[in-house]
């Protein structure tokens, strides 16, 4: 099937805006965003750039917008997209440093403010720290995060103020909150609990309706903001 892709582009070097290029292809229904993007740079302009890395939905770095929506040019299959014309952007919200490429530095900054790592003070045990599997239920949908910033770049109150911690951030803060090994779950809300914390959530759902690991981020961010309101991790 011919396939119509318009692509953005912007190079620093050389433009003094963005402007969007197309691109016409043969492609089959099950062809992925990603295999369009390798047949374009292959074939046309060995200068578009994007990032990509496994081409499996696991590393997350080809997140970007298709058709007005985040996906993983891996994952997205041009059969699903039920469209012929397809338009490619970068994700919203944050600096393009190149073509479909942006700066994901204030995004992991805000990652790292919740502290995305176990803590824990006591003396280690023998073996290891054992927990139910009730209780690892508790966090189980949050560990799938692979930091694609599809969720983070879909808010509109991201959009709005790039301080907004996002909704990655939290759902990373939740993993490590409900776990019953780790002790710093009450410093992790209290960082939650300010002006451009987990309140800034407005309960869209965007977050939820692009990940493309089906975490429940809506929910995880609602439980962290009772948690905060109740003093429990019950």
């Amino acid at each position: 099937m011919e396939v119509k892709v318009k692509v953005f582009r912007f190079d620093p070097e050389q433009d003094k805006k963005p402007h969007y290029e197309s691109y016409t292809i043969e492609a089959e229904p099950t062809d992925r965003v990603l295999d369009m993007l390798e047949f374009i740079k292959g074939t046309f302009d060995g200068t578009l750039s994007f990032r990509r890395s496994c081409a499996h939905g696991i590393c997350g770095s080809d997140g970007m917008r298709i058709n007005g929506r985040n996906y993983l040019a891996c994952k997205a299959l041009l059969k699903d997209l039920h469209a012929t014309h397809i338009t490619i952007e970068p994700l919203m919200g944050m600096r393009v440093i190149k073509d479909l490429i942006v700066d994901m530095e204030p995004f992991f900054d805000n990652y790292r403010r919740v502290l995305p790592y176990f803590v824990n003070d006591d003396d280690p045990p023998a073996q290891e720290r054992l927990q139910s599997p009730e209780q690892r239920e508790r966090f189980d949908d949050t560990t799938k995060c692979i930091l694609c910033a599809c969720c983070t770049t879909s808010c509109p109150s991201f959009w709005a103020n790039e301080k907004y911690v996002g909704p990655a951030a939290i759902v990373n803060a939740h993993r490590f909150i409900f776990d019953s090994r780790d002790q710093a779950g009450a410093e992790r809300l209290q960082i939650l609990n300010d002006q451009f914390g987990v309140y800034r959530c407005h309960t869209i759902f965007n977050c939820t309706i692009v990940c493309p690991r089906e975490i429940e981020i809506t929910q995880a961010i609602g439980e962290v903001k009772r948690a905060i309101a109740t003093g429990s991790l019950e």
